[in-house]
């Protein structure tokens, strides 16, 4: 029998959804105004959620809820290196590290998956869905706007192992659709998801500040 989590969580997550897609940063974004140094923090960003996220997946790929939606073909980790050894070089690891809400994100991740692990199923949801459905139009926005060619430098919106990714994400979907959990759990789940919005926004509020010191309070106020 279906627990609907895959509606529920659509529907449940609709608004914070919406609040994520109007944060001025990401409106910038969409018009097309993507300031390099913005991007590239923004992805460096992503390197250490992704790298925590996929390293807490991969700690409890046996339980019984993560088990179920446990797709390698999803981590970003190895793309996002590929975008620091561009923009950084050789010495990437060196050079960058997480920003206050970054950090934020990463210590959540750590505590859920020490107490918690269900809840990981949350922020995989919320990223990774994201990253196959508007991700792909942000990554051509990048390449246009920064003048990139080919996937250089956005190699993290580009799912080689997954060249279908609307059949991908039903079958996403019917995992989740599946998994052996109570309603609380569900509700959980659900809230967890509100929460990994939030943590991205609040990645996406620090970029808007930097954004702003870049292109002038009044550029950035007519874009909004």
């Amino acid at each position: 029998m279906s627990n609907n989590l895959a509606m529920k969580l659509r529907v449940g997550t609709q608004q914070a959804h919406t609040n994520s897609e109007n944060v001025g940063f990401m409106k910038c974004f969409i018009k097309g105004v993507v300031d390099k140094n913005c991007f590239i923090q923004l992805l460096s960003n992503f390197y250490f959620v992704y790298s925590e996220l996929e390293a807490a997946i991969e700690k409890h790929k046996q339980h019984p809820v993560i088990s179920l939606i446990y797709f390698p073909e999803l981590n970003r980790q190895s793309s996002l290196k590929q975008d620091m050894l561009f923009y950084y070089g050789n010495q990437w690891q060196e050079t960058i590290k997480p920003s206050p809400a970054t950090q934020t994100y990463l210590a959540r991740i750590q505590q859920i998956s020490t107490h918690e692990p269900s809840l990981l199923l949350a922020h995989s949801y919320t990223r990774y869905l994201g990253d196959l459905s508007g991700g792909q139009m942000l990554q051509k926005i990048a390449q246009s706007a920064l003048k990139l060619s080919g996937y250089t430098g956005t190699s993290f919106y580009n799912f080689e192992q997954i060249p279908d990714k609307q059949a991908f994400k039903e079958k996403y979907r019917q995992a989740l659709d599946k998994l052996p959990i109570d309603d609380t759990t569900v509700d959980k789940i659900v809230a967890e998801a509100n929460y990994a919005f939030k943590l991205n926004m609040q990645i996406f509020q620090e970029l808007e500040r930097i954004l702003i010191e870049t292109i002038g309070r009044d550029t950035y106020n007519s874009l909004i």
